[in-house]
């Protein structure tokens, strides 16, 4: 595989496991309570160079794709609902539920996806110039 179709690849890697965690994020938006007990957070997606500033500076070819570097939960308020009925409520009948933005997340979402997208066009066009390559080579 050459260089350009491993760091479209890196790509396609950090850009799908984005949007699994906002997928993640928008299916409990009214989760008020995880496995663990704990109330659910939101997270994102932590990405970054597959190689440090100094690596990519000694290698002549420069770039080598992106990586996740970690998933982290977002800080923030919770959102309190009044539903007495919520086992998780408390004595006040509140219930704390994660603070997630529906049309934030979704902004997102579109955004990952087009990136997604986009990686997905470039490991095309360079399959297709490889293609082309090697039918130039054999006339």
């Amino acid at each position: 595989m050459s260089e350009a179709m491993a760091i479209s690849r890196s790509g396609l890697d950090v850009e799908w496991q984005r949007l699994q965690i906002i997928a993640q994020n928008l299916a409990n938006m009214n989760t008020s309570r995880t496995a663990s007990g704990a109330p659910y957070r939101a997270m994102r997606v932590i990405s970054g160079p597959d190689a440090t500033f100094a690596n990519a500076l000694a290698r002549s070819g420069g770039a080598r794709g992106v990586k996740v570097l970690g998933v982290e939960a977002v800080p923030g308020a919770r959102r309190r609902v009044y539903d007495p009925t919520d086992p998780a409520a408390g004595v006040d009948g509140f219930v704390d539920l994660p603070a997630i933005d529906q049309a934030g997340e979704m902004t997102l979402l579109i955004r990952a996806s087009r990136a997604y997208e986009a990686n997905l066009a470039a490991l095309s066009i360079e399959r297709q110039m490889y293609a082309r390559a090697l039918e130039l080579g054999r006339a």
